[in-house]
């Protein structure tokens, strides 16, 4: 049982309510979508049994020094069977932050018991060009128990379509929202007007929501 791993590096979360703390960062390979906004290069890695990852991390980073350990890609639920072995290992070493593409909802039942923080996208058919909706909706059902939030990526071409759908995953399971302006580079692909009034179409029917551009860009770190 082994997964491809595209890298593993300590550095400050750059998005959402746990943003500027350190973290242990590890990278998945693969993903199941394919967004037009994704910044990501995960698809060169290395292969690692659970053991083998295991090993690598408590040799290189003292893991009480981090506020959780980040599970990110790419889309780590793809490596389930890997995960439903490996995080017996690190659980109670490190707060388990898993950052999904919220599509894997038959996945995340399997090592539910092992996460601490669910970060989950709630796509829009402007950026990924298809319907996740739905999927969206059962895999925040499995979340329940779980503290979790969901980030909405968006830009110019974001539709009052996609934010009513967007309020109505959040109301239904009780989630926040935090709104990220898609980046170009280190600078937001939207003006600062733009975002306010994204931000207050979403407040007038939902009140627990939040814009937060990518920090990590403005650090100039991973």
């Amino acid at each position: 049982m082994k997964a491809k791993i595209n890298e593993i590096f300590s550095s400050i979360q750059g998005e959402g309510p746990v943003v500027g703390y350190k973290q242990l960062f590890i990278r998945f390979c693969g993903c199941n979508l394919n967004c037009a906004y994704c910044d990501t290069e995960f698809q060169k890695g290395i292969e690692y049994s659970p053991t083998e990852l295991y090993e690598k991390i408590i040799n290189e980073f003292d893991l009480e020094t981090f506020h959780s350990i980040s599970l990110t890609g790419g889309e780590p639920l793809l490596n389930i069977d890997f995960l439903r072995e490996f995080l017996p290992f690190i659980q109670g070493k490190s707060k388990i932050y898993l950052e999904t593409n919220a599509t894997l909802f038959d996945k995340l039942p399997i090592i539910k018991d092992y996460i601490d923080i669910i970060s989950a996208d709630i796509k829009l058919k402007s950026s990924t060009g298809v319907d996740t909706t739905e999927l969206h909706k059962r895999f925040f059902k499995n979340c329940s128990g779980i503290e979790t939030f969901a980030k909405i990526v968006f830009d110019k071409n974001i539709t009052d379509t996609e934010i009513l759908t967007a309020i109505d995953i959040a109301k239904t399971y009780e989630i926040e929202l935090i709104l990220q302006p898609k980046m170009l580079e280190n600078k937001m692909s939207v003006s600062a007007d733009f975002c306010s009034e994204i931000l207050d179409k979403f407040t007038q029917n939902y009140k627990n929501v939040r814009l937060i551009p990518q920090v990590h860009k403005f650090l100039n770190v991973r």
